[in-house]
C-alpha cells in the first residue's frame, strides 16, 4: 500500500521541483519540445478518436447497439493512451539529452552536491541518449503489438485494455527512471530488474504520469515533471538525499 501512494507522490514532488530557481533553466528545452509536439498533434489525435468512435457505432447492427456503451469507452481510453504514449516516445527521443541534464541537476539539488555537467557534456550524451531511447522503443514495440492485436478481438479487448493500461504505466516509469539511473551507469536491463522488485511503485508512478499525459495543457508539463519526479524517486529510494532534505 505504501508503494501505491509513494509513486504519485514522487510525480507531485517533481512538479514542485520544477519551480526551484536553480532548476528552471534545465526545464526550458524539455518543456518547449513537449509544447511543440503535443500542441501540434493534440487536435489531430482527439479528432481521429472522435471520428473513429462514430464510425464504430455506425457499423454496429441495431441489435448490438447496446455494446457501444462498453466497447466505445474502452476504445476511446485505449486509443488515447496509445496515441499519447506514442507522442511521449517521440518527445523523449528528441529531448533525451536535455532530460539527462535535468535529471542530473535535480539529483544535485536533492543531494547537495555540485553540478558538474555542461553543454559539452550534453553533446557527448546525444548519441548514447538516443540509442537508449531506441532500445526502449524496441522493447515497447515487441510487447505492444500483441496487445494491440488483442484489442481488435471483441470482448477479449476488455481484458486486453486492462493489460494495456498496466503495461503503459510500467513503460512510463521505465521511460523516466532511465534518466537518473543512466547517469549512474545503470542501463535498460538493470533498470527493469530494479523496478521489478517494486512493481506497485512503478505502476502507481507511471499510472499518474499516463493519466496526466491525457489531460490537455497539463500534458505540456508532464515530461519535465516526470523526469524530476523519477529522479526524486531514485534519490530517495536509494537513500542518497541527506536526512531531512526536502524537494
Amino acid at each position: 500500500m505504501k508503494d501505491l501512494l509513494s509513486g504519485p507522490a514522487y510525480l507531485l514532488e517533481g512538479v514542485r521541483l520544477l519551480r526551484r530557481p536553480g532548476l528552471r533553466r534545465f526545464v526550458v528545452m524539455p518543456l518547449l519540445i513537449n509544447v511543440l509536439l503535443f500542441g501540434g498533434l493534440i487536435g489531430l489525435a482527439y479528432g481521429w478518436v472522435d471520428d473513429s468512435s462514430r464510425y464504430l457505432v455506425a457499423k454496429l447492427p441495431d441489435w448490438l447497439h447496446w455494446l457501444s456503451y462498453l466497447v466505445i469507452p474502452v476504445f476511446v481510453l485505449t486509443s488515447l493512451v496509445v496515441i499519447f504514449y506514442g507522442f511521449s516516445i517521440v518527445a523523449n527521443l528528441v529531448a533525451a539529452p536535455f532530460n539527462g541534464m535535468l535529471a542530473e541537476a535535480v539529483e544535485c539539488h536533492l543531494t547537495g552536491r555540485s553540478l558538474e555537467g555542461d553543454w559539452r557534456q550534453l553533446l557527448r550524451d546525444v548519441l548514447p541518449s538516443i540509442l537508449s531511447e531506441l532500445r526502449k522503443l524496441l522493447y515497447f514495440a515487441l510487447r505492444a503489438l500483441p496487445l494491440l492485436l488483442l484489442l481488435l478481438v471483441p470482448l477479449v479487448n476488455v481484458a486486453a485494455s486492462v493489460l494495456w493500461v498496466l503495461f503503459s504505466a510500467w513503460m512510463m516509469t521505465v521511460q523516466y527512471v532511465d534518466f537518473p539511473m543512466a547517469n549512474h551507469g545503470l542501463f535498460f536491463k538493470d533498470q527493469r530488474a530494479r523496478l521489478r522488485k517494486r512493481p506497485l511503485l512503478a505502476w502507481s508512478f507511471g499510472g499518474l504520469v499516463m493519466l496526466a499525459t491525457l489531460v490537455p495543457v497539463v500534458n505540456f508539463f508532464v515530461m519535465p515533471a516526470a523526469v524530476a519526479g523519477a529522479t526524486a524517486l531514485w534519490v530517495r529510494e536509494n537513500g542518497l538525499a541527506p536526512e531531512g532534505q526536502q524537494g
